[in-house]
C-alpha cells in the first residue's frame, strides 16, 4: 500500500534524488555553454541534456515509470521521433544555402560588371 510510512519515506527520497539530479544537469547545461560549441552542436548538446531532464521529470513526477507497457510503446515512439529531430541541427553545417558562390561563373561575372563602368 501506498500509505504506509516506508513507502512514503522512499518517495520523498526519491523526489530528492530527482530534484539533485535536475539540479546537476542544470549546472552541465549552464557548463556546456561556457564552452561555446559549433552552433549545431551546442543545439544538440541541449537538447540531449533536456530529454534527459525530461524523462526523468515524466518518469517520477508524472508517475510514468509506474504505467502498464502500452505507455511505454508511445514513449518509445515519441523518443524515435525526438532523436530524429535531434540530429537534424547537425545537418546544417552541411548546406550551403545563403553562402557565396567562389567557382568559375563569379569572376566573369564580375570583370563584366567592372568593364561597363568605364
Amino acid at each position: 500500500m501506498h500509505s504506509d510510512a516506508a513507502s512514503v519515506k522512499q518517495s520523498i527520497r526519491t523526489y530528492r534524488m530527482i530534484g539533485v539530479a535536475l539540479l546537476v544537469f542544470t549546472g552541465i547545461t549552464v557548463a556546456a555553454n561556457l564552452v561555446h560549441l559549433p552552433v549545431h552542436w551546442a543545439i544538440v548538446v541541449a537538447l540531449i541534456i533536456a530529454s534527459i531532464k525530461a524523462s526523468m521529470v515524466a518518469a517520477v513526477f508524472m508517475h510514468l515509470s509506474h504505467e502498464k507497457q502500452w505507455i511505454y510503446g508511445s514513449l518509445l515512439l515519441t523518443a524515435a521521433f525526438f532523436i530524429v529531430l535531434m540530429t537534424i541541427p547537425s545537418f546544417t553545417g552541411l548546406d550551403s544555402i545563403g553562402t557565396p558562390v567562389h567557382g568559375k561563373h563569379a569572376a566573369p561575372a564580375a570583370a563584366g560588371h567592372q568593364g561597363q563602368g568605364h
